[in-house]
């Protein structure tokens, strides 16, 4: 990648225009015609480093439920056991993480109908020895976004700020909406008007589209439009999660505050039980393990004086899925 590129890949994850030429937006800030920018993004999507460009939605406002969940499988079975949970529909992460529970997967079920019973089903499919949810109790921080680097004048060159966020209630949904979701979740196709496709699937104007973007941008409901991109390939190799052991009284200073470090891009208080007794859970990229590490010793002596007590750190070693839940669809 050169600057442009970089440059280009955090204007896309960051703030992607919302504009019937998106390309001619970002190109104005660049220096390049429109043409110019698609060429450069098509081979970054080509390249791998860019996995989709799409709108992200908030699951549990859109009426779903899901968890994390830590699963014990013999390492002899694991590849096994990783297949059946990936087919999974509502399974959109799933890794091998380097601890006593080894397959780590999140898992959404559309409204109406019991999460419980699917990771029950699931369990027994996979046959795990034990598993764990661990869904969330208070979101800290959600939003991967990567600086890769390339400042650009009158632009970030670094992830905004986190915002700390209480959950909300799930929103009403018209079976329009459901349209604009199911046209909006799809990767957004690499052509002169990319959201032409959208409107013609939702039966609507980029302007009415556009509209209701916003709209549910700032209720919550859409967190954003972006690109997201292949950690690996886009140089943060090290992608650590740590988990803490907080004390109840301190959990909301503890979140804020481990939140607000630039390198975290998730931040969750989940339940924690005697098999596994952490509280406070905070996703890391880093370019290598050693960069990751003195993220976390900073952000430990930073928690110190709330009595935080016997971190963590579990590295994905392989990633069996990740892909986008497809919401309101059949399959």
């Amino acid at each position: 990648m050169d600057e442009l590129d970089k440059q280009l890949l955090n204007r896309m994850q960051f703030d992607f225009p919302l504009s019937d030429s998106p390309w001619q937006a970002m190109g104005h800030e660049l220096g390049l015609t429109a043409q110019e920018v698609l060429v450069r993004v098509k081979a970054l999507k080509a390249t791998g480093i860019i996995r989709q460009v799409s709108a992200i939605f908030d699951t549990k406002m859109l009426g779903y439920t899901g968890t994390l969940a830590a699963a014990r499988v013999p390492e002899e079975r694991l590849q096994e056991a990783a297949d059946v949970v990936s087919q999974h529909p509502g399974v959109s992460h799933n890794y091998r993480r380097d601890a006593e529970f080894n397959l780590w997967f999140t898992l959404a079920v559309p409204p109406g109908e019991s999460l419980d019973e699917h990771m029950k089903q699931l369990a027994k499919d996979a046959k795990f020895e034990d598993y764990l949810p661990l869904p969330t109790i208070r979101t800290f921080r959600i939003g991967v976004k990567l600086d890769v680097g390339g400042d650009q004048p009158g632009k970030p060159g670094a992830a905004p700020r986190p915002r700390h966020q209480s959950h909300k209630d799930p929103v009403e949904l018209t079976e329009t909406d459901k349209a604009y979701i199911r046209a909006l979740q799809e990767d957004l196709p690499l052509v002169d008007q990319p959201f032409e496709q959208a409107c013609q699937e939702a039966g609507v104007g980029f302007d009415e589209l556009c509209a209701w973007m916003k709209k549910m941008q700032d209720a919550g409901v859409m967190r954003r439009f972006a690109a997201i991109l292949r950690h690996r390939q886009a140089g943060f190799t090290a992608n650590g999660m740590a988990v803490w052991r907080v004390p109840d009284q301190h959990i909301e200073e503890a979140g804020k505050i481990a939140a607000d470090a630039p390198e975290v891009s998730h931040c969750y208080q989940r339940p924690c039980s005697d098999a596994w007794p952490y509280n406070l859970y905070t996703m890391i990229h880093a370019r290598s393990e050693e960069e990751c590490q003195a993220v976390i010793d900073r952000i430990k002596q930073d928690l110190a004086p709330f009595g935080v007590t016997g971190e963590r750190t579990l590295y994905s070693s392989t990633e069996f899925k990740k892909q986008r839940v497809k919401y309101f669809t059949d399959a």
